[in-house]
């Protein structure tokens, strides 16, 4: 292993240790609405843009996750149709709404929108939506980085009912480059992805005092086929992207 590679795990492996205690409360708190929710028939949206729907995405129909989330997909704020100017539309007004309309959205649903640096426009929108429909917003975001950037902009941290602090640098990158002032080692994905699994297996846990938890099963496991459809069965109804 190379001092940069060793540098990285070491900066990541610390960054999960120190959030294991300070985001132990929101964690719980989260893991809780979403309990309400599913136990009341409601759904868990999640939402991103950039790089930050892969949360979203990471999610979704997954095996050992929960059937009941869905992702808010919205091809011209991701990468595949341009990365160039997905970084143009997320900051664009009134692009979101529209589309998070159509998801049919409810009171009682939770909506968790990641934005690393939470002050551009997308995430901003949307968590002024969650909130006008009565749904609880989780925001999984960086305070220092949005601290750093707002500059009197509104921040995702000061919308959302409970906020998950990944606690990373401004601009993500977390390593040194030698003899430069470049940082590379982006770490919002992986982090986010881990607080989020965390949370849906706690949830799922508890979710076991009512009986079977909604979990899919990787196709490759024996009975995940008969079980997975009918999960699909059930949530296709409420989730455009089964």
């Amino acid at each position: 292993m190379t001092a940069v590679t060793d540098s990285y795990f070491s900066a990541l492996i610390g960054r999960l240790e120190t959030l294991r205690e300070t985001l132990a409360e929101p964690m719980s708190r989260a893991s809780a609405a979403i309990c309400a929710a599913a136990r009341s028939d409601r759904r868990v949206y999640i939402f991103g843009t950039g790089h930050s729907h892969m949360l979203a995405e990471e999610v979704h129909y997954r095996a050992g996750g929960l059937a009941f989330t869905i992702p808010v997909l919205i091809g011209s704020a991701m990468l595949h149709e341009g990365a160039v100017i997905s970084t143009v539309y997320e900051r664009i007004e009134g692009l979101i709404r529209p589309v998070l309309e159509r998801y049919g959205m409810q009171p009682g649903d939770v909506l968790i929108i990641a934005s690393n640096s939470g002050v551009n426009a997308a995430p901003i929108e949307a968590a002024d939506f969650g909130r006008e429909i009565g749904a609880t917003v989780i925001a999984i975001t960086s305070l220092a980085y949005s601290a750093a950037i707002a500059n009197g902009r509104r921040r995702l941290a000061d919308l959302a009912d409970i906020v998950l602090d990944n606690g990373l640098p401004p601009g993500d990158a977390m390593v040194d480059l030698p003899g430069t002032e470049l940082k590379v080692g982006p770490a919002s994905t992986a982090v986010g992805t881990t607080v989020l699994n965390a949370i849906f297996a706690d949830v799922a846990a508890e979710l076991c005092k009512d009986g079977n938890p909604p979990v899919y099963l990787s196709s490759n496991m024996p009975g995940a086929k008969e079980i997975n459809q009918q999960l699909v069965k059930k949530y296709r109804p409420r989730n455009p992207h089964l």
